[in-house]
């Protein structure tokens, strides 16, 4: 892997791959678009290609980097993708790449947001109300999957929300993790100008933006 005095990390990137930073993605095309030979002879029939500065990686099972020596640490709409105790061990595992006093930024889905609307939806006597809810939440199934490559599709895809976090939630775990000065944060506000790179403006829309500092 090259750039590896990068001090700067991104993970779920998907196609978001600025340089400077070392961009990690744990879908399963990109696994099978680097593996040796079966890649080479699939690259052909998948639908997407990932660019050559995107690296695979797992959060979970930990990534290429030392710990304490990375300055900022990013991911967008990545967490909520996790279980429960699968996030706190992300979050756990963020801390330890970074280095003291260096940046973490994350941006969820706002559960809070999601339920105001609901609550107001039903007080317009919105009886769809609850359906509308769960699709914008993206926590329950509409259809359930069939054959093998819908079982393959739906558990290896990953594009289901297990857990929802608002701002409260989400910054009692960072505190639990050993983080300090957690606040919430908007759209390329950081003192740290790199991370204007990896931000996109779109993805802040009705989220939990957090800073934390190790």
């Amino acid at each position: 892997m090259k750039g590896k005095d990068i001090q700067y990390v991104q993970y779920g990137c998907g196609f978001s791959n600025p340089e400077g930073w070392l961009n990690f993605d744990a879908s399963p095309t990109l696994r099978i678009q680097r593996t040796p030979l079966i890649g080479s002879l699939l690259r052909s029939k998948l639908n997407v290609v990932f660019p050559g500065n995107i690296f695979y990686g797992d959060i979970l099972k930990g990534l290429p980097v030392a710990e304490n020596s990375i300055k900022g640490i990013y991911c967008s709409h990545v967490l909520e993708h996790l279980s429960f105790n699968d996030c706190k061990l992300a979050i756990s595992n963020t801390y330890k790449y970074l280095q003291q006093d260096g940046i973490f930024r994350c941006v969820v889905p706002d559960i809070e947001i999601m339920a105001r609307d609901y609550l107001k939806a039903l007080d317009k006597q919105n009886f769809d109300a609850s359906n509308d809810f769960i699709r914008s939440s993206l926590m329950g199934i509409e259809n359930r999957p069939k054959g093998f490559k819908g079982f393959i599709s739906s558990y290896y895809g990953n594009s289901h929300h297990l857990w929802m976090w608002d701002s409260h939630s989400l910054r009692s775990e960072l505190i639990k993790a050993g983080f300090r000065s957690v606040r919430d944060c908007v759209f390329n506000d950081s003192t740290d100008e790199q991370f204007k790179l990896v931000e996109d403006e779109s993805r802040f829309i009705g989220a939990v933006a957090l800073e934390a500092i190790k």
